[in-house]
């Protein structure tokens, strides 16, 4: 029961959404935030966010929109609101690295990952929703509630910072070599 006496009830649909996307807004989550319990507990507050809009929501054709914009948005508040957690870098190159081994796509992943969790926020809200997502710009722009300008520029800054990144360039050269 609620405050006012009524009761809650589950919304028609949620469950079934809930059960069919879990996996995809939870890979999303994760590339924003890199952490598999925190995308766990930023698919689950955008779904509890969504809870009291979802009658409203499953009269438009993607309710899954609204869910992925939630989770933007609530993960730029935690970036502003909550301290800069600890990421840990790219170890120092050996002559091992130079090894192929059953390993390098994870490693290359791996560091990749590292990288994109040092730039800003928002950069990497766009970086995510750009490539990650596959999103136009002018839909990232709604994503995030900001000109298609504005994505255009912070994905730029974004790309020039992973550009510049020592041992970025290594390990995709390894990767093309044949």
């Amino acid at each position: 029961m609620t405050a006012r006496g009524a009761s809650l009830s589950e919304p028609s649909g949620l469950r079934q959404f809930v059960q069919t996307e879990s996996a995809a807004l939870l890979r999303f989550a994760w590339a924003l935030v890199g952490d598999w319990a925190l995308a766990e507990d930023l698919v689950q507050t955008a779904i509890v966010a969504t809870w009291p809009r979802w009658e409203s929501l499953t009269r438009t054709d993607h309710p899954e929109f609204y869910v992925r914009r939630v989770i933007v948005t609530t993960y730029l508040r935690w970036q502003r609101q909550r301290w800069r957690r600890e990421i840990p870098a790219i170890g120092a190159p050996s002559d091992a690295a130079n090894a192929i081994d059953d390993y390098a796509a994870s490693d290359t992943r791996q560091a990749l990952l590292s990288v994109v969790m040092r730039l800003p926020a928002k950069q990497r809200a766009v970086i995510v929703l750009r490539y990650f997502a596959d999103l136009s710009e002018a839909e990232t722009a709604d994503m995030l509630g900001c000109s298609v300008g504005t994505v255009k520029r912070q994905g730029h800054d974004a790309l020039a910072r992973l550009r510049a990144e020592p041992g970025l360039d290594t390990i995709f050269m390894r990767r093309a070599a044949p």
